[in-house]
């Protein structure tokens, strides 16, 4: 799934966020539109303390957040009667707020877990208990999962997971990596502090941690980087459930999978072959200990922000460390965002019907109808496409489903969350993991059937847009559609620059170098002609060179792990553009400036370098100030000439769709 990145109440359009012109450095536009734009703005702009990054998304999530936690205090106080699931997420966040419960509590509702990975004293034990642990969702060093068959995408498969690593990614811990030396001492100080906090002495709390990291480093070396991640091409691995179950010698994945399913399938989808063929060598006898030590370290730490303010406050140290956050979040925002994540559709529900009107999605879905016009006009006249690949591609976006503001029916999940107050000895720790329970017996139960392609994958309540590509759908939730990105106060060039751009950007991914790979069903085929293909993964090339190497928060922009967004980055500039000039009231100058404001963000030196490895997108600066140069209009906008900042000759400007 493509997201435009990795949430204001006026969706319909309140106050226009534009940067006024006076704000505007102007002797700047030729040489660095970002900082022209932002500049002023960010040698004030202060990082809230419980932020790494501030500015564009960040702040209208954050204007999300204080409305909807106003209304809640509002909700509260009246004390009125509202059905499931809205009643459910009530409770949740009293419960959430409840800290003096929570302190109160301490670890208690966590040791059953911990003593049940105690108990496990070989793999007899752990294939006895598999079963259970895998629908409790303890952490285990694999996993099974269920989502849409790649190649058969009306029907749920069985995929088969890795475990994720203590740091971010493997690179991490490869050699002369100096984040590996800063980063892992304070993950192994917080991961023995919470092992304390769960009565472990702390001799033996040191000597666990130790043992988890010896498994975690062995587990590196074998699965992918977030760079081998974003191809998709690489991972569908469909083998014989037979096969796949000879992995290991010591693991029953058979039984398991018969217990879990009634019956294992023919089937399983491998992502990261590699970590299998290699697993007997990482699950052993030999390791078995280490193992286990990992499995309790992971489930303190994921048990930590459901527990008291000190296990909270301890197991955020290293997320903060990782982001340069300089504390926790606040409690009451902590628990707001818990009871949001386990019902997001419902608050989601929420938010849209308050401040999402139908004026808005109309205009919304009139921009989108204009953008797909546009798209369906230059594939219909691309000059090196042939012409069954250029049929395919019209087939494709003639196909693609839209689905703007909010779900027609919050998934019924959700209704399965029951809540069980302090009153009823219910406490926070065992509804979530009752919760999480209930969520992996939903998942597993899809198994063989039809996949339901009208599920949102986000919530209402979210600033983002995404581009399915098992579905070929793109999804804008109404929490997107507020100023600067959409206000019925801008212009319509405004609006083009902003969520214009987003809305093509989403239907670019339709085309990137993953997206192409799917079919208008959605189905992982091949509808290109070898010839078309090797000349379109020449311009995917050109992208990755035009952001390869460019210097940024003391690394590198990594053009391969960045490429696709990039990709789309440029179709959607481009097509909002030509989008924009199709107005009556066009303006180039308001379409670019809004374009660069978007993207305004100031985040800690520790925040950029996290994303700078992970993060699929380019860093915001430079989505803002790279992509532009792509474009002829800019040039003659801003009268951008040689020897100016923001030029580039018009042989290396990448132009793909």
């Amino acid at each position: 799934m493509k997201n435009i990145i990795s949430k204001a109440t006026d969706a319909q359009g309140g106050q226009s966020s534009q940067p006024a012109e006076d704000s505007i450095d102007k002797s700047l536009l030729k040489d660095d539109l970002y900082k022209a734009v932002n500049g002023r703005w960010e040698k004030t702009a202060e990082i809230p303390a419980d932020h790494s990054s501030t500015g564009g998304f960040m702040d209208l999530n954050d204007n999300i957040d204080k409305q909807l936690m106003k209304d809640l205090d509002d909700i509260i106080k009246e004390n009125k009667h509202y059905d499931a699931p809205f009643s459910e997420f009530l409770k949740l966040y009293e419960l959430a707020r409840n800290f003096k419960k929570r302190d109160a509590d301490g670890a208690d509702p966590l040791k059953p877990y911990l003593e049940k990975i105690e108990s496990i004293t070989n793999f007899d034990d752990l294939n006895q208990a598999l079963p259970e642990l895998v629908k409790e969702g303890h952490p285990l060093p694999f996993g099974f999962w269920v989502e849409p068959d790649m190649k058969n995408t009306k029907v749920n498969a069985l995929f088969a997971a890795v475990p994720g690593l203590f740091l971010p990614d493997r690179t991490y811990y490869e050699k002369n990596n100096p984040a590996y030396k800063q980063l892992m001492p304070v993950f192994t100080k917080m991961a023995s502090q919470l092992l304390v906090l769960a009565d472990y002495s702390s001799n033996e709390a040191d000597e666990i941690v130790e043992s988890a990291k010896r498994f975690d480093a062995k587990i590196a070396p074998n699965v992918k980087s977030a760079e081998e991640s974003a191809d998709y091409s690489k991972m569908y691995n469909p083998q014989k459930f037979a096969y796949f179950s000879e992995s290991s010698s010591h693991v029953d994945f058979m039984n398991l999978a018969d217990t879990l399913f009634g019956k294992a399938p023919e089937q399983i989808i491998v992502t990261e072959p590699k970590f299998y063929e290699r697993f007997d060598g990482l699950v052993n006898s030999d390791t078995f200990t280490d193992m286990k030590n990992w499995m309790l370290v992971n489930m303190v730490r994921s048990a930590s922000g459901y527990l008291s303010e000190e296990f909270r406050q301890t197991g955020s140290v290293f997320s903060r460390a990782l982001s340069g956050k300089k504390e926790a979040t606040p409690q009451k925002k902590s628990a707001f965002y818990l009871a949001e994540g386990t019902f997001g559709q419902t608050i989601g529900d929420y938010y849209a019907k308050k401040y999402f009107g139908p004026k808005a999605k109309a205009d919304v879905e009139h921009m989108v109808r204009s953008m797909i016009a546009v798209y369906k006009n230059r594939l219909s006249n691309n000059d090196w496409l042939s012409k069954a690949t250029r049929e395919k591609a019209i087939l494709k976006l003639n196909k693609l489903e839209l689905q703007v503001g909010y779900p027609d029916h919050i998934d019924e999940l959700e209704y399965k969350f029951k809540v069980t107050p302090e009153d009823e000895g219910g406490t926070l720790f065992e509804n979530m993991s009752r919760f999480g329970a209930i969520s992996i017996q939903d998942t597993l139960e899809k198994l063989g059937k039809p996949v339901d392609r009208t599920k949102w994958e986000m919530s209402a309540a979210t600033v983002n847009a995404y581009y399915e590509p098992f579905k070929n759908i793109i999804v804008f939730p109404a929490a997107i559609l507020q100023a600067p990105f959409y206000s019925l106060k801008q212009t319509s060039s405004q609006n083009y620059g902003g969520i214009g751009a987003v809305i093509a950007h989403e239907i670019s991914h339709a085309f990137d170098n993953n997206g192409s790979l799917f079919d208008e069903l959605g189905n992982l085929n091949n509808w290109w002609t070898k010839e078309d293909h090797d000349h379109f993964s020449k311009l995917a090339d050109k992208m990755i060179k035009e952001f390869d190497g460019i210097p940024y928060a003391g690394g590198k922009v990594n053009g391969k792990l960045t490429v696709s967004e990039n990709i789309a980055d440029g179709g959607g500039l481009s097509c909002a553009n030509e989008a924009a000039k199709n107005e009556k009231d066009y303006n180039l100058y308001d379409f670019f400036i809004n374009w660069a404001k978007v993207w305004r963000m100031k985040a800690t030196e520790q925040y950029k370098q996290l994303l700078l490895n992970i993060d699929v997108h380019a860093p915001a600066e430079l989505r803002a100030n790279v992509q532009v140069k792509n474009l002829d209009d800019f040039y003659s906008t801003f009268d951008v000439k040689p020897g100016d900042g923001m030029y580039m000759r018009p042989e290396d400007r990448v132009k793909i769709w």
